[in-house]
């Protein structure tokens, strides 16, 4: 049988110098695998972190694009089927206006009253597609054309029209054509044109 170590073998320098070693290696084990552990524990809950901020970061830009795609095709909108339309026919009632010298049925009736009911049906009908600082500017059209077109209803086409009244107007009724929101409007249509298609080389 071996033999036991007595009580004063066990304080030999050879003995104390192994415990000693042992001991250290279990610490520097011990250190090593809660390294370990703690290292895994922070990489996960940096890997968790990083991929929920990606993700929070390619949310708010897919919101963006969401965003920035609805704004523009609220603008395209716009211009095709509202400030394009009225832009030409102001631009038509503008020119035939000014070729009326002296009574003319033919472009009163056919030009002019055309024109003013396609402006009026057309801020009436598209009113979403109305930039916000164009709202007054409308208004003021839609009324004008009200009145012009019940004067002309009267003047012209009534049960005793007057075939002698050179022109048909609203002013005189306290109606006048609003020429500064008219501008506005043709600067609105060339501004957002500019921006959504000058930089494309359209």
């Amino acid at each position: 049988m071996p033999r036991r170590m007595a009580w004063h073998d066990r304080y030999q320098p050879h003995v104390i110098l192994a415990d000693t070693q042992q001991t250290i290696l279990a610490a520097v084990l011990s250190a090593v695998v809660s390294g370990a552990v703690a290292s895994a524990l922070l990489g996960a809950f940096l890997h968790r972190r990083l991929t929920r901020i990606s993700e929070e970061i390619a949310s708010e830009s897919e919101r963006q694009l969401q965003v920035f795609r609805s704004t523009r095709d609220w603008r395209e909108r716009s211009l095709s089927e509202l400030l394009g339309p009225v832009s030409m026919q102001l631009d038509r009632t503008r020119r035939a206006f000014h070729r009326w010298q002296e009574q003319n049925i033919y472009l009163e009736k056919k030009v002019i009253r055309e024109g003013n009911v396609a402006v009026r049906d057309l801020l009436l009908t598209k009113g979403h597609l109305i930039p916000p600082e164009l709202w007054l500017d409308a208004g003021r059209l839609v009324e004008h054309y009200d009145r012009w077109l019940e004067e002309f209803e009267r003047q012209r086409e009534g049960a005793e029209p007057d075939l002698h009244a050179e022109f048909t107007f609203a002013g005189p009724h306290g109606f006048p054509f609003p020429s500064d929101s008219e501008q506005r409007f043709l600067e609105a249509y060339l501004r957002m044109w500019k921006d959504l298609f000058a930089a494309e080389g359209r």
